[in-house]
């Protein structure tokens, strides 16, 4: 089908959204009558440009408190309406966007709404144009959808229709059978469907649809039964997006375009419009890859934690670090990665270790970049050798390198033949070497492109979204949300700070499984490694909530290990100091745990902080 978008869900002027939404693909746009106004082209010039770049005028949009009103009133209101109609002239556009009148000086009046909006189509038809009437969620006598379908039915006008806007369905939506009148209003009338999600905070619904929409996937409602209602009618009109959102006006128009455009696919998918390469799901990590000017430390790190070095790539400066099966990789060629990360990723390494790039065990690693490239998330170019073993990786929003890999497979390359055996360097192998694992990547986000990541790794990648988490920290709240496979192979907790600043302050780190999370933290500091240090209150307050046995609290104080219960198990876990943006968190999970710990994060959170200023000191 025919896609498009409002111009009010991307940031820039309005050459840059036109440019940004033909570029990420978008059939069409709606034009939003401020963007327009604040424009210096002319609306014939404008239409030019839309052409050259192949993009409709989908839609004009909003003309409100056109109805039910007062005589003399409502003839301003067609005054008002007829210069829009030479303005939608000029930019080529035949459809109009008329919301449900706000207006205190508005009639409860079904009937005069109707004759007003009739002779409103009648003036429209002189140009060539339609009208669709839109309620909105808050409007003062029309608020409800199948209320604004009863005027339009009323009217009984050709060029008068409706316009169904998801969020101001959904948000007024009781359940599904509040959906069920759509069925009753025949497709060739539904004009305009516009189409966002939303999460699901409780507030004034005006408030909630002017800085808290997002695109489908992204929130909590079921815009794809709603879609599935609307096709069912026939509509044939285009699926176009309008979000009203603080976030999005504020991050760069081309990366917002192409999130877009990735949520219409998707939502596309999901409804049997469009078929996609099927996700090929991850099955778990193979490696993380650190990217360093200066090894010593973090590999001193990773020889405390139990790691040694097995293995160097044979042409670049790589270094393989195993225990188990997890495996770390040390780069200390040029600090950049092949993808250039965005500013304020929290991933750059030009501030010392970082974490730039994972590998992802992949079932069909081919799949799985064919999906990547049918939902705008192209295989990333890349320079190899010519024996190199072929990996193709891409692009996470945040910048980093997703490889998509197969470990010790038959019939699939395996990564690991670039590297050559550093002899000597093996660990002994340990009684149980399975038992250690990578068993989570904190990977911080940039603060306008966390909901964007979020429904990438869903959609690219087939991962399953977690509900979203507040976590405080000294300076304000972190939202986190995990993705992850069903089996918890495969977990990417992904946060972002309270303010636009807070994403620069925090590291990523590695969540190492391990099935004797005190033995581990002994050997570290055995090594002479530190363990983060915990406060005495917070050892007093877990002594208040759960039993323990003997000395088990006091062995837990002594190393900096916290701990946590949920309905499924126990968790215990502790972490390293940071080293340049990374450090690492060895964790136990006894009888099925399933969290992260995020009782614990504030008082994490804090010990960091306190750490890196006795550092600054």
């Amino acid at each position: 089908m025919r896609t498009s978008i409002a111009t009010v869900s991307l940031s820039g002027s309005l050459t840059e959204k036109l440019t940004a939404a033909a570029r990420a693909g978008f059939d069409g746009v709606e034009i939003f009558e401020n963007d327009l106004l604040a424009s210096p082209l002319a609306p014939r010039e404008i239409r030019a440009r839309c052409a050259d770049l192949g993009l409709g005028i989908d839609l004009y949009q909003p003309m409100r408190d056109i109805e039910a009103l007062p005589a003399g009133e409502f003839a301003l209101a067609l005054r008002r309406a007829r210069h829009k109609f030479e303005v939608m002239r000029g930019l080529g556009a035949d459809t109009v966007l008329v919301c449900s009148g706000v207006s205190p000086r508005a009639v409860d009046d079904d009937a005069l709404a109707a004759a007003q909006l009739s002779r409103l189509a009648d003036l429209a038809q002189d140009f060539g144009i339609r009208v669709a009437y839109e309620a909105l969620a808050w409007g003062r006598h029309v608020s409800t959808y199948d209320h604004a379908w009863r005027i339009v039915e009323a009217a009984g006008h050709p060029a008068l229709g409706t316009c169904l806007d998801s969020f101001h369905i959904l948000s007024r939506s009781r359940g599904p059978e509040d959906l069920d009148g759509i069925g009753d209003i025949p497709g060739e009338k539904i004009f305009f469907l516009q189409l966002a999600d939303a999460p699901l905070p409780g507030m004034d619904v005006l408030q909630w649809s002017r800085h808290h929409r997002c695109f489908p996937g992204q929130g909590g409602f079921d815009v794809a039964g709603l879609l599935e209602r609307v096709l069912r009618t026939g509509y044939g009109g285009p699926l176009s997006l309008e979000v009203f959102n603080d976030v999005v006006r504020q991050a760069g128009a081309g990366p917002t375009a192409v999130d877009a455009r990735r949520s219409l696919l998707l939502l596309q998918e999901e409804t049997g419009i469009e078929v996609l390469p099927a996700p090929a799901v991850p099955t778990g990590v193979a490696f993380a890859e650190l990217v360093t000017r200066d090894a010593e430390p973090v590999t001193g790190l990773l020889t405390g934690l139990g790691f040694a070095r097995t293995a160097r790539h044979r042409g670049k400066p790589v270094d393989l670090w195993e225990r188990g099966e997890a495996r770390i990789l040390v780069n200390t060629g040029p600090a950049a990665p092949a993808h250039p990360l965005p500013q304020g990723s929290g991933a750059t390494p030009a501030d010392g270790t970082a974490l730039t790039a994972i590998g992802l065990e992949s079932p069909d690693p081919a799949a799985a970049a064919r999906r990547a490239e049918a939902l705008l998330a192209p295989v990333l170019p890349r320079r190899r050798a010519a024996e190199d073993v072929p990996l193709d990786a891409v692009a996470a929003p945040d910048g980093t390198e997703l490889f998509l890999c197969a470990t010790g497979r038959p019939r699939l390359p395996d990564w690991r033949a670039d590297f050559q055996d550093a002899p000597g360097q093996h660990l002994a192998a340990p009684d149980r070497p399975a038992a250690f694992r990578i068993d989570h990547v904190a990977l911080t986000q940039p603060w306008h492109r966390f909901d964007e990541a979020v429904l990438f790794h869903r959609g690219v990648l087939g991962l399953d979204a977690q509900e979203s988490v507040d976590v405080a920290d000294p300076y304000g709240l972190l939202r986190s949300r995990a993705v992850t496979s069903a089996d918890g192979r495969v977990r990417f907790p992904l946060t972002v700070g309270a303010a636009p600043g807070d994403d620069t302050a925090q590291a990523r780190h590695i969540a190492l499984a391990t099935d004797d999370v005190v033995a581990d933290a002994r050997r570290l500091t055995r090594a002479g490694g530190r363990l983060l240090p915990i406060p005495a209150n917070y050892y007093d307050d877990l002594a208040a909530r759960f039993e323990f046995a003997d000395g088990e609290l006091e062995t837990y104080r002594d190393l900096g290990i916290l701990y946590d219960r949920d309905a499924h198990g126990a968790f215990r876990h502790c972490y390293t100091h940071t080293v340049g943006r990374v450090f690492f968190e060895l964790v136990q999970r006894d009888d099925g745990y399933r969290g992260y710990g995020a009782a614990n994060a504030p008082v994490r959170l804090a010990a960091q902080h306190t750490a890196r200023w006795s550092t600054a000191g």
